[in-house]
């Protein structure tokens, strides 16, 4: 794409580009043609162009204007909309005159007919311009300007590029000669300080380009590279171009109309850069490989302004790539930094220089040597170049497109596989050997790139006089770097190719032992180190509890707290404070003083609720009987509620039976104290509930608009009757809010209160959510709990009418597919971008980026089935927890607070096996996940040994209750045992082998005595199977080369005959066999031998 400086006036003048349209500028009388000229001096424009370009530019009662800038944002509203502006001068700011005059300057225009090439307009035009310099002092010749390094493109521009050569050479009629000047640096100043409206403009197009970058390509190259797959660097410019024509795929509300590329994006990686602006994306495949740098620049344009982002993205970067990054980021912020209104922009580069220079001298020779351009209607205004070597000054207003790059670097890592290549054919593996040297051929040579669109401030906001339009796009090595390799990859790596040079300086060749290649040693050798580190975390597990076994860290129990004595509970305190309704000699129900009065010996006895167990009512002929049981020792209630504590010489009633004929008052009495007890125990429940909970902070409001996600539910939900409601969820200073539209249900959760926070995007789940894991518990409505989940549902529930199955060609299930999937990715890029803005707050405060809170986001891949609570779920790995987050009650595991892990139920022949998770608090209970599927041992072990938790492994289910028993009875004797080293079956398999060995056949005279007397007295015995099995091992020996199915078939009818003749004469029917031919089978001889196949 072409940017040039008439385009530009243009632009700047009326809005629009007029190619082929000669538009001249004069000071002094008039010029004749169409339109008129008055002929005064003063300043005026003439125009040679078409008359329909005329009819675009000059409709009838058109606002015309001397300064269009001032006028209005968008010049041609003026335009289309003459009527507003004729009856409302006042907002053209009193510069509205309709006609040929623009406040003082007079328009004439020079239609060219079609049938014409503009000679008898253009001559006309240079006549007028001769004229208007007739009255120059000294009479020397007409200057005009030009615009002398635009080359003239189209008949018409060719043609006045000839009049004006042939005006400055004197004319044909001896007339004045024309001087011409360059005006282009002069108009570049005119362009180069731009009004509010340009710099929204500006700051438009800069946030469509980084949001461009930041809400597609980058979640592009995240899932091809996560999911393997390949695209060209030319097919995702292609996407990515169509993105930014049309905004409203990536959310950005700016109408496509005004919306367009500066330059088609630009993708690079594999090995080949290029830096400069005319750089393009080439056809070769986006490489993604470990080393690699991908660099991408995107340009936008909104309403003809120009902006640009350029960002480096590195796949397991080096020490030297992260180091090189790094001082490139800090050069190019210190040259954001030294722009200031009066700063020499040759001042800005030296500020980049300087940093390189003082951080990493040898990169100095690699840096680009300008920092950027000035940025505007053109992409680069050239006499705004951030070199050296410009003396110019920077003013408020202007724009720059600040890029700063670092060329021809190599890798020497990428560089040290090459030799895979030529040396990879030992024993078999010349062929991934030559793959690995290939690949990381292209990874030798790299560059990193970084641009951003400033805009100067006519003020300083704290010091600073910029603001970055393409902040949002991140640069922080932390959001640029990717990590694909695991720490085995990376150790394999260190070693691999590493060979000694011999004494004249060169490098062995490398040799591959069969422990690299793809066999059964190299399975082996990743157990072996698997339990060589699983023997040292033993080792460091001792130590550890031993420690906090010392120091007496058993813990406490959690929910553990006050708990209301029975002997507190009181009906009434003084007898006159009994009702005198209830003195009536019948069971009465108090629920004032939640009592119930029984008469027991004429006397009415009250009895707090408390102490009620259970009532029951039943019907007995003419009787009802009514039966009270109490709350009493031994009737399994816990030791801190049972009043003998406080009375221990009472005597205790357990039950009390009465018999009433009044059925109505009996059922009225069971029904009052069963719904009494009811509502007291869920008060004292909620009371117990609340009295463990921690006073929170109080919500600071943010003043702003805070960071919000609307549309979503909560879990555990709100208690009470009615239609359920969605609410939103707000991020404020302290904490979240969470409210619905019933102004009782509010939920806040302060940031303090978070120990883990998980954001889990809708993959194969039907639901996207946020999920809070407290350190203290809160209260939901009724419910006191330390989760808090906030989702909503990706999938919209369809009911087929008929209930007949859709074909999966229906177009309406396509249709229906389609918008699930646009819903489900819509969903999870609203949540991804809270869950952005919430990180960005949390880094801003000081006092929240102590609390180290992040967003964990589940491994899917490392995710295994099983049993955690009463049904199958699937749980997933995190960085910090093991959790799942889908069914109810939830499961987080913190991964700290693990002791050891002992996976049950191990062996051959077990389609499933248990998790048993010892916490370090031992009086927590054991977690277990049980009906975990045999196929996925390997990558539990896998995980567990990375996350460095020590696991045992077991052929049985424990009894961990009293394992943990007796660790908290005797934590000395534990720890003399070795500790955890019961669990562990090798070594007890170890001693028993052992013991066996020990054990062992030793040779005696008794034994060779009595082997003698069995030897005569087993002969026969023996020399039978002894026959047999020589035999055997003949047949063995002959039927190596084997006989074919025909001789088989026939064989086994042969033996069917013999079978069924044999039966004829044992049943009699046939002659009895001879002698010594009896079959085996049918005497005390032996066995009878099978047939074999």
């Amino acid at each position: 794409m072409r940017y040039l400086k008439s385009s530009a006036l243009q632009i700047w003048l009326l809005g629009y580009e007029f190619p082929e349209t000669v538009m001249v500028f004069l000071q002094g009388g008039g010029a004749g043609g169409e339109g008129g000229g008055s002929g005064e001096a003063g300043e005026w424009c003439t125009w040679c162009a078409a008359r329909r370009k005329r009819s675009i530019w000059r409709p009838s009662g058109a606002c015309v204007r001397k300064n269009p800038v001032r006028c209005e944002r968008y010049p041609i509203r003026c335009e289309r909309n003459p009527v507003r502006f004729e009856r409302n001068p006042v907002r053209c700011e009193g510069r509205t005159y309709v006609g040929d005059v623009w406040g003082g300057i007079e328009m004439v225009l020079h239609p060219k007919p079609r049938s014409e090439d503009g000679s008898s307009q253009m001559a006309q035009v240079i006549s007028a311009i001769r004229a208007s310099g007739a009255g120059s002092a000294g009479g020397g010749p007409v200057r005009l300007g030009v615009l002398a390094k635009e080359a003239p493109e189209g008949a018409v521009m060719e043609k006045w590029a000839a009049a004006v050569a042939a005006a400055a050479s004197g004319g044909e009629g001896g007339e004045g000669a024309v001087e011409t000047v360059d005006v282009g640096p002069a108009l570049g100043d005119v362009l180069a300080v731009k009004d509010d409206g340009e710099v929204i403009n500006v700051k438009k197009a800069a946030f469509l380009s980084a949001q461009a970058l930041k809400a597609f390509v980058v979640p592009k190259m995240e899932v091809l590279i996560d999911e393997e797959r390949s695209m060209t660097h030319a097919e995702l410019m292609e996407q990515t171009e169509e993105v930014i024509t049309d905004p409203a795929k990536i959310k950005v509300k700016l109408k496509p109309d005004n919306c367009d590329i500066c330059y088609p994006p630009v993708f690079q990686s594999g090995g080949q850069y290029d830096l400069r602006a005319s750089a393009v994306s080439s056809d070769d495949p986006l490489c993604y490989d470990s080393m690699g740098v991908i660099i991408c620049a995107i340009g936008a344009r909104y309403a003809s302004y120009c902006s640009n982002v350029a960002r480096t993205y590195l796949i397991d970067a080096t020490k030297a790539q992260e180091k090189a990054y790094q001082v490139l980021l800090r050069a190019q912020e210190a040259a954001i930094a030294a722009i200031k209104p009066g700063t020499k922009l040759g001042d800005v580069y030296r500020a980049a220089v300087a940093v390189v220079e003082r951080e990493a001298p040898e990169l100095v020779a690699h840096l680009t040597k300008h920092a950027g351009t000035g940025i505007g209607i053109e992409f680069r205004e050239a006499g705004l170049t951030l070199n050296a070597k410009n003396e110019r000054t920077v003013k408020p207003g202007m724009a720059f497109n600040v890029v700063l790059g670092l060329h021809g670097l190599t890798n020497p890592e990428a560089g040290g596989k090459e030799g895979g290549e030529a040396n990879g054919s030992a024993e078999g593996g010349g062929k991934e050997g030559g793959k690995e040297g290939k690949g990381s051929a292209k990874l030798r040579s790299y560059a990193l790139l970084l641009a951003d669109t400033v805009t100067v401030r006519s003020a300083a906001d704290k010091d600073r006089w910029v603001d970055v339009a393409t902040a949002s796009a991140s640069k922080s090595f932390a959001d640029v770097a990717y990590s694909l390799k695991g720490e085995d990859e990376e150790e394999e790596d260190t070693d691999k190719g590493k060979r000694p040079a011999d004494a004249g300086g060169a490098a062995e060749p490398a040799v591959f032992a069969r422990a690299h290649l793809r066999s059964e040693n190299q399975e082996a050798t990743k157990e072996e180190l698997r339990r060589q580190h699983q023997a040292e975390l033993a080792k460091q597990k001792i130590e550890e509890t031993a420690r906090r076994l010392a120091a007496g860290g058993l813990g406490a129990r959690e929910g553990e707290g006050a708990k209301r004595q029975t002997g507190d509970l009181v009906s009434y305190g003084d007898v006159d404070e009994i009702p005198l309704a209830m003195k009536d000699y019948k069971i009465q129900v108090d629920q004032r003083h939640e009592s119930v009065l029984l008469p027991i010996y004429g006397l009415l006895v009250p009895f707090h609720v408390c102490m009620i167990r259970n009532v029951t009512s039943q019907q007995d002929g003419g009787h009802i009987y009514i039966r009270i049981i109490f709350n009493v020792p031994g009737a399994g209630f816990s030791g801190s509620d049972l009043p003998m504590q406080k009375f221990p010489d009472s005597v205790f009633i357990k039950e009390l039976s009465f018999k009433s004929t009044d059925s109505r008052h009996a059922n009225q009495v069971v029904q009052l104290i069963k719904t009494m007890s009811k509502h007291v125990r869920q008060r004292e429940s909620e009371r117990a509930e609340r009295a463990t909970l921690v006073t929170q902070e109080k919500l600071q409001l943010s003043k702003g608009r805070p960071p919000r996600l609307p549309d979503l539910w909560i879990r555990p939900s709100f208690g009470g009757k009615g239609r359920k409601l969605t609410g939103s969820l707000e991020a404020h200073l302290n904490g979240f809010r969470y409210s619905t539209a019933k102004p009782d249900e509010r939920v806040e959760v302060m940031y303090g209160n978070i120990k883990h926070a998980f954001f889990q995007p809708a993959e194969n789940e039907m639901i996207t959510l946020l999920h809070f894991h407290l350190h203290n518990p809160i209260m939901v409505g009724k419910k006191k709990t330390k989760d808090v989940q906030f989702f909503a549902e990706v999938m919209e529930v369809v009911q087929t009418v008929g209930g007949s199955r859709r074909s999966a060609y229906d177009p309406d299930e396509i249709e229906e597919e389609q918008r699930e999937r646009e819903r489900r990715s819509k969903i999870n890029r609203e949540f991804k971008s809270f869950v952005s803005a919430v990180h960005s707050l949390w880094e801003k405060d000081r006092e929240l980026a102590r609390l180290d809170l992040e967003f964990d986001v589940p491994f899917r891949e490392l995710g295994f089935h099983g049993v955690p609570h009463k049904s199958s779920a699937f749980i997933v790995p995190t960085v910090n927890c093991l959790v799942e987050l889908i069914e109810v009650p939830f499961l987080v595991v913190t991964l700290n607070e693990v002791e050891i892990v002992n996976l049950e139920r191990v062996g051959l022949g077990q389609k499933t096996f248990d998790m048993a998770i010892v916490f370090k608090d031992f009086k927590r209970d054991v977690l277990r996940i049980d009906a975990i599927p045999s196929t996925s041992l390997d990558s539990v072990k896998e995980w567990l040994n990375s996350m460095n938790i020590k696991y045992y492994e077991s052929r049985l289910n424990l009894s961990w209750k009293a394992i943990l028993q007796n660790i908290m009875s005797d934590p000395e004797a534990f720890l003399a045992d070795g500790g955890w080293e019961f669990l562990n079956l090798e070594a007890s398999d170890s001693e028993g082998d052992e013991s066996e060995e020990s054990q062992a056949y030793e040779p005696s005279d008794l034994e060779e005595a009595a082997s003698d007397d069995d030897d005569d007295e087993s002969e026969d015995d023996e020399s039978v199977v002894d026959s047999e099995e020589e035999g055997g091992e003949e047949e063995s020996e002959e039927e190596e080369e084997g006989p074919t199915w025909d001789e088989l078939e026939a064989k086994a009818l042969r033996e069917d005959r013999e079978k069924g003749e044999e039966s004829d004469r044992g049943s009699g029917r046939g002659p009895p066999p001879p002698m010594g031919k009896r079959p085996m089978g049918s005497g005390s001889g032996g066995p009878m031998k099978r047939p074999k196949y």
